[in-house]
């Protein structure tokens, strides 16, 4: 009897292409397919800063960082005030080391661990990210891996209509181009890879009210597919109120500033000039806050020695060339120049100041900034977003679909297409799970489709 068309079909080329690649490497004939003709360029782990936690690897220990598995799920457990999905969460602390070796390893990605900033919730440095530390340079990478190898199809535009099942398995797929054609393929399994919901405004305003009004900053093909596939076949759906919200995008360029702004001692105030929470706070979670502030607008203020700093993410440059850095010798100058009441500048700009320097405690409870901003200051209007969804389908440690709590076998979903390990809303996020849920889970999934097809 001739086998099938394909031992796995991905649908979504994100995070999803690491499935590909390495059950391609395990011997499987695989088709990629992607909705997006530009996926390159328009989804989200183009758009992401290449943030991959990992803990216990092999970079940490040259760097002499202490850290493990263990620890990275206190983190989670912290963060998500243990409301994180345990077996997920866990499954992916253990896998992150293994991971981000065979990124480097076998598909020859240049890997560094970030040392020079510290993201919220993180006890340690696990960030590991690329040169430039932008998410497209990732996603060319493995694009060019996967179209090179011999064993991987990857065809886009081209979207997942509906997966087909007998016997409660998965036994192929129907796929369809824009214009609507359609055909009927054979595998053994499936990977929905699709991302989340982020696009779909009447799932976003039932689901995320508080920031349903906040500009999308994502994959305009994350409609919620993933749900609508796996509902059709009865699986379990979880944590849909979670979210990954930033409140570091321009204004003016509509590029990610990036949170590292913040995290070396940037402060930020709304239209009134003054700082209204601390900026330990996670940049998802301040979303929703400077989105309730007047005008739901805000500015984050640096000075020099931070843009410098700063200076080594691709996003930020973009930022810079954009015009959108205002710069001003003195706070009076900056309030001036950018709209805002130059006393209540001025006074916030000094206190902060004061509070680094250990002379008085500083006014929003801030305790990690370690940089007193010195003149000349700079801002940078910033607006919040919603930069993806974070809950989806229900699946176990191998990524596998669940229906009542039972796998669909030979179904699988990874990043936004299934829970992540955030918890509920959009304070459980630590900075990289949007990325370590694409990347792990498709890793997961393609071990266990090389090991146990559709078991």
């Amino acid at each position: 009897m001739d086998g099938p068309d394909f031992d796995l079909v991905v649908a979504g080329a994100g995070g999803g292409l690491v499935a590909a690649l390495r059950a391609a490497e395990l011997g499987a004939n695989v088709l990629v397919i992607d909705a997006d003709e530009h996926f390159q360029r328009g989804n989200n782990t183009s758009m992401c800063t290449a943030m991959i936690p990992a803990a216990g690897t092999r970079w940490q220990e040259a760097a002499g960082v202490q850290d493990s598995p263990g620890r990275f799920l206190d983190d989670i457990a912290r963060k998500t005030g243990g409301t994180a999905d345990p077996r997920v969460a866990r499954a992916l602390a253990e896998t992150s080391a293994q991971l981000v070796t065979w990124l480097a390893d076998n598909q020859e990605l240049e890997l560094e661990l970030v040392t020079d900033f510290r993201y919220p919730g993180h006890t340690a440095d696990r960030c590991h990210s690329i040169p430039g530390r932008h998410g497209s340079r990732l996603l060319r990478h493995l694009v060019q891996r996967a179209q090179a190898h011999p064993r991987i199809e990857l065809i886009a535009p081209m979207s997942l209509r509906n997966v087909h099942t007998s016997g409660g398995r998965v036994t192929g797929v129907e796929i369809a181009t824009p214009d609507g054609n359609s055909e009927n393929l054979t595998t053994r399994a499936v990977l929905l890879a699709t991302n989340g919901f982020g696009a779909d405004r009447d799932l976003v305003r039932h689901h995320l009210p508080e920031i349903a009004g906040a500009h999308y900053h994502g994959g305009q093909f994350s409609r919620g597919d993933a749900l609508r596939i796996g509902g059709e076949l009865g699986a379990d759906s979880a944590f849909l109120d979670a979210y990954q919200g930033h409140a570091a995008l321009s204004s003016r360029s509509q590029t990610l500033i990036g949170w590292a702004t913040v995290v070396h001692g940037g402060v930020i105030v709304d239209s009134t000039g003054h700082r209204f929470a601390p900026e330990t706070t996670g940049y998802s979670e301040f979303a929703a806050i400077l989105a309730g502030r007047p005008g739901g607008t805000g500015w984050i203020i640096i000075d020099e020695h931070i843009e410098e700093l700063c200076s080594v993410f691709d996003d930020f440059r973009t930022v810079a060339e954009s015009g959108s850095l205002i710069r001003s010798a003195t706070a009076t100058g900056l309030a001036e120049s950018i709209g805002v009441p130059a006393a209540a500048l001025d006074d916030e700009l000094t206190a902060a100041h004061r509070a680094v320097a250990g002379d008085e405690p500083d006014r929003q409870g801030r305790t990690d900034a370690r940089h007193p901003l010195t003149a000349p200051y700079i801002a940078i209007a910033i607006t919040p977003a919603l930069f993806h969804t974070q809950g989806g389908l229900v699946v176990d440690e191998h990524a596998r679909v669940l229906a009542g709590g039972t796998p669909i076998p030979g179904l699988y979903a990874s990043g936004g297409a299934a829970i992540g390990i955030s918890g509920h809303g959009a304070g459980g996020y630590l900075a990289g799970n949007g990325l370590i849920t694409a990347l792990g889970l498709a890793f997961l999934a393609a071990e266990h489709v090389r090991s146990a097809v559709a078991v």
